[in-house]
């Protein structure tokens, strides 16, 4: 009978830690709710998980399957409290023990355009196929497999004829633009793979750094299946470019797509650097399109980027950082904790708004030790070699500057696109 006590005694104190961690758990994803509700970070940017609360066990095997830890459970139900880190990957979804989570674009609030698009992955506009992100997928598997069916499709399309110089161009080097590249060489037709990047690997290319990318195996041309079911970003895009160089598969980096105009039966793609004739094309391009750009004297200089992907690269220098979003603020953050590295962030906007609370506090920090001046109201209005010129509150001052990285947003591609004839739909919050 004292061991019947003392088992129930032992199971009672292992039940009131679970509840005390499960409540403090809990807590913490329902301050990090409100914390987005307060700084105005609700909406996702793309694709999205929606809850069906009736369904929904509060499991919270979705939590632990995001690596990006944008859901939590709150009042016994999964939510998503952090919509700003979604990069809808779907392994929510599949992680959901009563399938209670369904993928989505946009909200009730804010719509999002998705090209209208044919089980073939073909446009309303004959000859222009859309794949991957552009279309409104995220997934790095769903992407894949669209960058190979549409090829697939493709290559039944072109046929045999020589009347131009591709069969198919092929827009963007990410997961679908180098799984439709692969099937191209294996068909064989003639292919041209533009990448506006200095790399391939398209939004995968810019997460930050040692992410975590969820991938569930995948069948590329040539390769064959691909096994990867967690990885970090660095090691998949080192893999993809083993893929590269072991089949010989031609990109042309650097090489930005400017127009896309129908002559007789094929089509012309004028770029950066050129002009081409192709019987198809494919746009396996990102979202988030070209980078917003400032359009001031000297922004042309090789010391301007507009991404900060490698911040130890910039170590010791004095570096401008143009932007008041969280992409903006991180990079500051993360110039200023490399050694002798003297940051400037400018905003044009006398507050910051819609960016993490998080980002608030370092940035905060940062700037109370001196790591990182910051300008409110200010904006840039030249760039040369060795220094830039900031207006601030009505004073024009010229800084030392060796790097400036402009973080203002992009251009999608849209306008570009519905310029071809490419119809879109608008999206509410449905599938």
């Amino acid at each position: 009978m004292n061991y019947l006590y003392l088992y129930i005694a032992v199971a009672g104190v292992i039940m009131l830690l679970y509840i005390r961690r499960r409540h403090r758990i809990h807590g913490a994803h329902h301050a990090q709710l409100q914390e987005s509700m307060e700084t105005g970070m609700t909406e996702p940017p793309s694709l999205h998980p929606v809850v069906d609360m009736s369904r929904c066990m509060g499991s919270g095997a979705c939590v632990r399957a995001c690596p990006e830890k944008a859901l939590g459970v709150v009042h016994g139900k999964s939510v998503l409290i952090n919509a700003a880190r979604c990069v809808g990957h779907g392994a929510c979804a599949q992680a959901c023990p009563v399938e209670a989570i369904k993928l989505v674009f946009g909200t009730a609030k804010r719509g999002v355009e998705i090209p209208n698009i044919s089980p073939e992955f073909e446009t309303n506009v004959a000859g222009i196929f859309i794949a991957g992100e552009l279309g409104g997928m995220g997934l790095i598997r769903k992407a894949c497999e669209q960058g190979r069916q549409a090829m697939d499709a493709i290559q039944k399309r072109v046929g045999s004829s020589t009347d131009c110089e591709f069969d198919v161009i092929i827009v963007g080097c990410g997961p679908a633009g180098l799984s439709a590249g692969l099937s191209a060489l294996e068909h064989p037709l003639r292919y041209k793979i533009l990448e506006q990047e200095e790399s391939l690997g398209g939004t995968v290319y810019h997460y930050p750094r040692q992410k975590i990318t969820m991938t569930t195996p995948v069948e590329l041309a040539i390769v064959g299946r691909v096994k990867f079911a967690e990885v970090q970003k660095e090691k998949l895009l080192e893999f993809w470019q083993d893929i590269v160089r072991k089949t010989g598969l031609a990109i042309a980096f650097q090489e930005r797509m400017e127009s896309v105009e129908r002559a007789g039966e094929h089509w012309v793609v004028k770029t950066s650097r050129g002009s081409y004739t192709t019987r198809t094309v494919l746009l396996a391009m990102g979202r988030r399109g070209t980078p917003r750009k400032l359009n001031v004297p000297g922004e042309d200089l090789p010391k301007v980027v507009y991404r900060l992907t490698d911040p130890a690269q910039f170590a010791g220098q004095c570096v401008l950082v143009v932007g008041g979003g969280d992409s903006a603020l991180e990079a500051a953050i993360a110039l200023a904790e490399q050694p002798d590295t003297r940051v400037t962030l400018s905003y044009r906007s006398a507050a910051f708004s819609r960016v993490k609370q998080k980002n608030r506090m370092m940035l905060e920090q940062q700037q109370k030790v001196g790591r990182i001046n910051v300008m409110m109201n200010s904006k840039v209005l030249a760039i040369q070699a060795d220094s830039v010129d900031i207006e601030c509150d009505g004073r024009i001052v010229r800084h030392r500057n060796q790097v400036v990285i402009i973080s203002v947003g992009g251009l999608l591609p849209t306008p570009l696109l519905q310029k071809i004839g490419i119809r879109f739909d608008t999206k509410f919050g449905s599938a």
